[in-house]
């Protein structure tokens, strides 16, 4: 992580940026030298983010599943949402790989202006693929036990459709 030398300059909430001395306790964001807010990004947090984000979605896909009224088609539907499973997996490995081709250097999105070669993009994609990757794999898995749950589901319940 690079040194902060002098001032420390600080990126306030409603999108000014100020000046302030290294004991001042503000709570925003510290930007090192080359304006990349810190502290980085870690694996953590971009993955609790996508599975949240990921169960989230499980929501109105519940919803759309419901409203459809045929069998053979809430069926149908949830098979082919299912398959967004297999992209989030592609995307998560995607993402893994270039967040490993980035090492320590990775970056928020909010951080594309601080990228100055092609080749650092790959600092802010690494982190949107990963997080990408986990929400598309968590709908996709619930549209899988929820297809299983339908398939299973006896004539005339609510569920069968």
């Amino acid at each position: 992580m690079p040194e902060l030398i002098g001032p420390l300059r600080i990126k306030v909430a409603w999108g000014m940026s100020r000046l302030l001395d290294s004991g001042a306790r503000v709570l925003a964001m510290a930007l090192d030298r080359e304006g990349v807010r810190l502290p980085r990004l870690r694996s953590a947090h971009v993955a609790r983010r996508g599975v949240v984000f990921g169960l989230l979605g499980v929501v109105p896909l519940l919803v759309v599943t419901l409203s459809i009224s045929g069998h053979s088609d809430r069926e149908q539907f949830l098979a082919v949402f299912s398959l967004l499973g297999f992209l989030g997996g592609l995307f998560l490995m995607v993402g893994a790989g270039f967040w490993w081709l980035s090492k320590e250097d990775i970056r928020r999105l909010r951080d594309w202006g601080t990228i100055t070669t092609q080749a650092a993009s790959v600092t802010v994609i690494g982190p949107v693929f990963v997080r990408s990757g986990l929400c598309l794999l968590v709908t996709g898995a619930a549209a899988f036990g929820l297809y299983h749950l339908v398939d299973a589901a006896s004539y005339g319940s609510w569920l069968y459709g």
